[in-house]
């Protein structure tokens, strides 16, 4: 039963190997420990600030990225008006230039009916005359073979003159 009941001396020297181990543990473990403990409290605190520092610089370019999305919003709004204005313009070029050109078929195509027009006038002039004169010509070789004839016939050439002026 010693166990349960210890000495004196064992208690004295079990009190002896405490104290030195530990003044020896407060010599010079306690201050590595200490030194150990305010390093890793140091780099937490560190850590916490580098955290900080990068969710401020994740909200910034959050809000940057945002700004960039408007800013491509407005200008892709200002592309899609300005090849609006654009189709907008080239339709009416190709309606304007397709108006000039059915004007300019239209204008060659009246021009082309007017010269077929005064090409069939000549032509059906050319018959008329060559007719008349064919007539005029069995006409007047009837006529003018009778000296009668032929004086009433210049006599009615220049009543006709006349009343022509």
């Amino acid at each position: 039963m010693e166990l349960f009941t210890p000495d004196f001396g064992l208690i004295f020297w079990m009190f002896v190997a405490f104290a030195v181990l530990f003044l020896l543990l407060w010599k010079f473990a306690w201050p590595a420990i200490m030194k150990g403990v305010d390093s890793r409290a140091d780099l937490i605190d560190q850590g916490v600030l580098y955290a900080r520092e990068a969710k401020e610089q994740l909200d910034n370019a959050k809000q940057q990225a945002e700004e960039f999305e408007a800013q491509a919003r407005v200008r892709q709004a200002e592309i899609l008006r300005e090849a609006d204005r654009m189709k907008s313009q080239i339709i009416e070029e190709a309606r304007t230039q397709a108006s000039r050109e059915a004007k300019k078929e239209m204008d060659a195509a009246k021009v082309a009916i007017e010269q077929a027009r005064k090409e069939a006038q000549q032509s059906f002039r050319d018959e008329v005359s060559a007719a008349a004169l064919t007539i005029a010509q069995q006409v007047v070789g009837q006529t003018l073979a009778n000296p009668e004839a032929q004086a009433k016939l210049v006599d009615n050439i220049l009543d006709n003159i006349e009343k022509a002026d």
